[in-house]
This record gives C-alpha cells, sequence and structure tokens, in this order.
C-alpha cells in the first residue's frame, strides 16, 4: 500500500519541524516539493520531486503507486511518500486539493505544522485567534476593506503585493493604522519590522514576508445607519442631503450588500458615502460635474474608507452610458435632465429601483408628468419638514429645513409578470 503524507514543515527552519513531520519525512522514499521546501533533504539519499503543480503532482504519484504495485504484488509492505508544504498543512497551503480526492494516488495523511501566522504572532506577543487572514500570493486584490472592517489582518505577500505596496493603498485612504512585516521568518536572515502604513510605505522588503496589520478603529466597532450626522461630512459651499433626508432616501432604496447602485448629482457625496458603508460588497457610482463638488466627495471618499464608491466626473445622462447595470439609483440632482436621465436608467434595467430628491417644484411636477406616462412603474410620494432646535440665549426654538419631496419608483409586479 502507498501512504502519502502531506507534511507542514513550519515557516522554514528544520528546528521550528514538529516530531511528527520529521518523522513522516524519514520514512518517506519520496520527498515532493518547490526547491526551497525541499532544499535542506536534498541529501538525504531519498528521490526528489521539484514541484508545487497539483496536476504534476497527482499524476507523478499514480504512475508512482502503479509501479509500486507491479512490482510488490504478493506484498504488504507500506510504502510512504510526502508531499512537503510551508507552514501548515490547512493554513493556505495546497493540501486542500488532495482532501477530496479519491485513493487513486494513495491513502493522504496530514501532518500539521507551524503556520507563519502562529510564528509570526508568537514573535509579537499577540494572540491569533482574534486575526482576519488574508493570501494575497498569486492574487490581484484589495485588502482595503478587511482592514477598514476588522481589527487585526495577518496577510501572506507575494508577487507584485508586496508590503511597501499593500501600505501605499491604506495610506492612500488615510486609514491610521499599525503595520508589522515579518521577513525571512525562522531563517538566520530573519527581520521584523513595526511601524505606520505611511512609513512601511517608503521601505522595501524580502519577497518572503508577511504583515500584521492592527487597526484600533475598525468599521465594525462603529454605528452604521440611515442617517450620519452632518458634521462626519466634509462640506463647502455645495449643497448636502442632510441627516434626516438621507435617512429616509437611503431606507427606501433597500440596499442589498451587493447591489451597482448610481448617485447622480452626488455633490459632496453624503449620499454615496452612506451607499458605500451600506453596500459593502457592492458598487456606488458618483455622478457629478462640478469640479468643488468633486473635491469634496474625494475628501469623504478617503475620510470614510469607502474604497467601493468610484467617481465619475461627468453630467447626466452623458456619464451614465458606459456604467454597468444598476439595482438602485438615487437622483439627487439632474441639471434640468430629469427625463432623459431616466429613459437611460430604466432603459438599462427596467426593475431598477429609483429614489429622487426633489426640492424644487419644477423637478416634482417634471417628476410626476413623468411617471404619468408608465402605468407600469409604481410610484411612492412623501414630502418631509424637518425642524431641528437650537440654542438661542437659555432657550431651545425650533428652525425649519426647507421641505424635501422623497419620490420612490419601481416597476410594479403586475408588469413584471
Amino acid at each position: 500500500m502507498l501512504k502519502v503524507n502531506i507534511v507542514g514543515i513550519g515557516p522554514g527552519n528544520e528546528n521550528s519541524m514538529t516530531k511528527e513531520a520529521v518523522q513522516a519525512i524519514e520514512q518517506s522514499a519520496c520527498l515532493i516539493g518547490d526547491k526551497r521546501v525541499v532544499a535542506p533533504f536534498e541529501n538525504t539519499g531519498k528521490s526528489i520531486l521539484h514541484s508545487s503543480c497539483v496536476k504534476d503532482i497527482k499524476d507523478y504519484l499514480k504512475n508512482y503507486r502503479k509501479d509500486y504495485d507491479e512490482n510488490r504484488k504478493n506484498s504488504a509492505e507500506t510504502m510512504e511518500v510526502s508531499i512537503l508544504v510551508s507552514g501548515d498543512v490547512g493554513f493556505y497551503s495546497l493540501a486542500k486539493s488532495f482532501l477530496d480526492d479519491d485513493e487513486s494516488i494513495g491513502e493522504i495523511k496530514l501532518r500539521c505544522g507551524i503556520s507563519s501566522l502562529q510564528y509570526f504572532c508568537s514573535k509579537l506577543k499577540t494572540s491569533w485567534d482574534d486575526v482576519i487572514t488574508v493570501s494575497l500570493h498569486g492574487r490581484d486584490s484589495s485588502i482595503l476593506d478587511k482592514v477598514m472592517n476588522n481589527h487585526k489582518v495577518f496577510v501572506l505577500t507575494g508577487g507584485k503585493n508586496t508590503p511597501q505596496d499593500i501600505c501605499k493603498e491604506l495610506n492612500e485612504y488615510g486609514l491610521d493604522v499599525q503595520v508589522s512585516v515579518g521577513e525571512n521568518l525562522s531563517y538566520s536572515e530573519e527581520k521584523i519590522t513595526t511601524d505606520s502604513a505611511e512609513n512601511i510605505a517608503k521601505m522595501v522588503f524580502a519577497s518572503l514576508s508577511v504583515m500584521l496589520i492592527i487597526n484600533h478603529n475598525p468599521i465594525s466597532k462603529q454605528v452604521i445607519t440611515h442617517g450620519l450626522p452632518d458634521n462626519l461630512f466634509i462640506r463647502g459651499d455645495v449643497p448636502m442631503t442632510k441627516q434626516e433626508i438621507r435617512s429616509i432616501s437611503l431606507s427606501n432604496l433597500q440596499l442589498n450588500s451587493t447591489d451597482i447602485i448610481y448617485d447622480i448629482g452626488a455633490g459632496t457625496g453624503s449620499v454615496a458615502v452612506e451607499i458605500a458603508l451600506q453596500a459593502r460588497g457592492g458598487i456606488v457610482y458618483a455622478v457629478e460635474k462640478e469640479l468643488d463638488a468633486l473635491e469634496l466627495i474625494k475628501k469623504n471618499k478617503e475620510k470614510f474608507g469607502t474604497a467601493n464608491l468610484i467617481i465619475i466626473p461627468s453630467d447626466a445622462p452623458g456619464g451614465l452610458e458606459e456604467l454597468p447595470i444598476p439595482d438602485k439609483v438615487f437622483i439627487g440632482g439632474n441639471g434640468g435632465n430629469l427625463c432623459s436621465i431616466l429613459d437611460v436608467v430604466f432603459g438599462k434595467n427596467p426593475d431598477v429601483r429609483i429614489v429622487i430628491n426633489a426640492i424644487t417644484l419644477e423637478t416634482l411636477h417634471d417628476t410626476v408628468d413623468y411617471f404619468r406616462h408608465k402605468p407600469e412603474i409604481d410610484i411612492e410620494i412623501v414630502n418631509i419638514t424637518v425642524s431641528k432646535a437650537k440654542k438661542v440665549g437659555t432657550n431651545n426654538l425650533m428652525f425649519g429645513q426647507n421641505p424635501v419631496t422623497i419620490i420612490t419608483a419601481q416597476r410594479n409586479v403586475q408588469s413584471i409578470k
């Protein structure tokens, strides 16, 4: 019988291997793995296959077993082969590619090792049961969302995803995080650097690096609800949708976490930012033509760390043509092009849900008149007048804001059928 061990050899140094791993390697006739993990065992007299390709390894083992079975047809002897992986077998290793395999390559046994997460956190004297783990080795993706939402994030770097480049992105979004980078863990040239993301972004690190990012103020600890206080947003002379109107408008949008949303006439970006915070798995397109407003949207995007908010510097409907099909649309400003905007939006998705804020009577008239000719679309119209108390001397007086009409529109169920 052929027994296939998948052995976690730890961070790299032989001294960090478990006794079980050492024993499995000693009892194996053949060792398989990439050159770095197999290197310490090159002169042991065992057969060596340098490969980390799952398909190649499986093909090799099937042939190896076939030859073994033919030569020992009447033998009960067990032959062992070991596939060596860095770290632990259950932590971003190729072991998972063999777990659901049939027994055509032999009986599979897992031999655990010390993962880079365990080793690095122990060096930093911090726990690892509360760490979110991410592998960017061979992957092209961003960790921004995970860092913003969690206290501790561990990252396996690789390729073009270097610690310095990752920190450049974190720094661009103004994330005040502490970053520790571990290079060549467990080797004699091991080096651990702890600094701010801003400073780490200016350094250069070895390709064999890991990171632990500490965010002391993650979004997961913040209250995210409809209608964030107005004073949280960076404001200029650009009109901003007020807190209470934002709250009702976002509630009416009925957001899903993966929605594609347009914010047309985005102004300061207050609505777009709130939508982006709610629909973390989606994308928000903030469409705005005014230069001063575009600058405010950018600043608020950076302040709130909403990487899923994309700014479109254009008027509407012109800037909508190349955008993906929307699930939801908020219209806070239309530049007199409301009807043509609605035509484009419904042309992209007849079932889109739209919320319009009408401050002027003209916008309200145009909206009602447009939908008068669309019997397949249900509309809800609510007029909101908000009054807030202000301290005047020793008294509190109520001051009214401009009334806003909120129109919600979506194709009715009968039309969908």
